[in-house]
């Protein structure tokens, strides 16, 4: 199918990388063109999803919880977080994991004995596997959780900074961890990511010193593409500005 995705109104383009089929207009910097035929495909796969992400979200909503997107590229630390976050308010908070990954159990299995109910979640069908969560995986993956005993659901989404934001799963926010060493340009290489967020944790600061990096021109580039989000600088490892990240999620476990 070649690439897609989904911008801001809702409408869905498509960058097809298969043989000699794209046309190249100088007059366009994507490079490509799409037929009509294509974006139909692509908008009922996106309508369909937004379906079941409702589906998902009425469930949620009737047993009182509240679920949170979790997303980031790979090794920015999101299941150091996620052990963190459930050492702290697993006892407090009652708290289910969806853990999404391509293929292993290593995450669901770094978070097990910390309290939370954990459902893994594979997208390897054997031929590869999908680079997000869709709203259709997650609805699976709900009945490896007891809705009634929860407050609160993460969905730790697979890493990768492009697809997972595209797709609704039927949270009621979005979250992300950023590591200071992916550099400072990602939020404008891209920004789909860190404009469909509500809350941006800047993570690994405890490596600041050792690298060239400065926190407040990370804050500043999100800032320009999203400047509404709440951004927290923490380190998952050593604790450090963690406090403000189990209190944002107390609050949203509440609401």
């Amino acid at each position: 199918m070649g690439r897609f995705h989904r911008h801001d109104d809702g409408t869905v383009h498509s960058h097809d990388h298969d043989g000699h089929d794209h046309e190249h207009d100088h007059g366009d910097h994507s490079g490509y063109a799409t037929g009509g035929e294509r974006i139909e495909v692509l908008e009922a796969i996106f309508a369909e999803n937004d379906n079941r992400a409702e589906v998902n979200r009425t469930a949620f909503d009737s047993h009182g919880v509240r679920a949170l997107n979790l997303m980031s590229s790979p090794g920015s630390g999101k299941t150091t977080v996620l052990a963190a976050t459930l050492d702290e308010l697993a006892g407090a908070v009652r708290i289910g994991i969806i853990e999404g990954d391509i293929a292993t159990d290593i995450d669901a299995a770094a978070l097990e004995g910390r309290g939370a109910q954990i459902s893994l979640l594979n997208t390897s069908n054997g031929f590869g596997g999908e680079c997000h969560l869709d709203a259709p995986m997650v609805h699976r993956a709900l009945h490896g959780l007891n809705l009634d005993t929860l407050d609160l659901v993460i969905i730790e989404n697979v890493g990768n900074l492009v697809c997972p934001a595209e797709f609704d799963v039927g949270e009621h926010a979005k979250a992300m961890v950023y590591s200071v060493t992916e550099g400072e340009d990602k939020p404008l290489k891209y920004p789909v990511m860190f404009r469909s967020v509500d809350l941006v944790l800047l993570n690994k600061i405890d490596l600041v010193p050792h690298l060239d990096a400065d926190v407040a021109t990370y804050i500043e580039r999100v800032r320009q593409v999203n400047p509404s989000a709440a951004i927290l600088p923490v380190s998952a490892r050593t604790g450090e500005g963690m406090a403000a990240w189990f209190d944002w999620l107390r609050a949203f476990s509440l609401t």
